[in-house]
């Protein structure tokens, strides 16, 4: 008896969860770039999830997910247009296809973005790190964050405010100058 297939399968299916959980937001970016309602586009979103995962044998590893799982999205959101012919803007074909163009494009901005916020945040001090994350953290807030970090809701703004521009400024000095910069 051979356990290799079930032992691939899995590996897939663990490869698959893995990028599916890393790039779900980055996906649903895209498709609510092109979708006039949210709740059109978290549809989209669970449809071309399962898309995905029936054809994800045919994603080749090493090659860009995110790209290729918004291309399987394109074929959802032309394939539902008429869908969206009721609703009050309706694009035609040349204007979804150059805001798809211009969210792909957008796509590299916002990594390089992400990663240099990743890099400012492990500058930060663990306390300010710790109350800036808590407070983005989903379902939390300012009150939470206050709360964790052991400030009044005054001191925490204040931190908050303080540490939004501290970040704000080391993220654009690190996109001007890559290889260098403080925070």
């Amino acid at each position: 008896m051979s356990y290799a297939p079930q032992s691939t399968e899995t590996d897939s299916r663990k490869r698959l969860m893995a990028l599916m959980t890393r790039h779900q937001r980055q996906i649903f970016a895209y498709i609510y770039t092109l979708v006039p309602d949210r709740h059109d586009a978290e549809d989209l979103l669970q449809e071309t999830s399962l898309v995905v995962c029936e054809k994800f044998d045919g994603f080749t590893p090493g090659t860009d997910f995110v790209a290729w799982a918004c291309q399987i999205a394109w074929w959802r959101i032309r394939y539902a247009r008429q869908k969206f012919a009721r609703a009050k803007v309706v694009f035609d074909d040349n204007v979804l296809e150059s805001v798809a163009h211009t969210a792909a494009t957008m796509k590299e901005e916002l990594d390089e973005r992400h990663e240099a916020l990743a890099g400012c945040l492990q500058k930060l001090a663990p306390r300010d790190r710790e109350l800036v994350l808590t407070r983005y953290e989903p379902g939390s807030g300012v009150a939470e964050a206050a709360r964790r970090s052991g400030r009044s809701m005054d001191a925490a703004y204040k931190a908050l405010n303080r540490l939004r521009k501290l970040l704000h400024d080391c993220v654009s000095n690190q996109l001007t100058h890559p290889h260098g910069g403080a925070a």
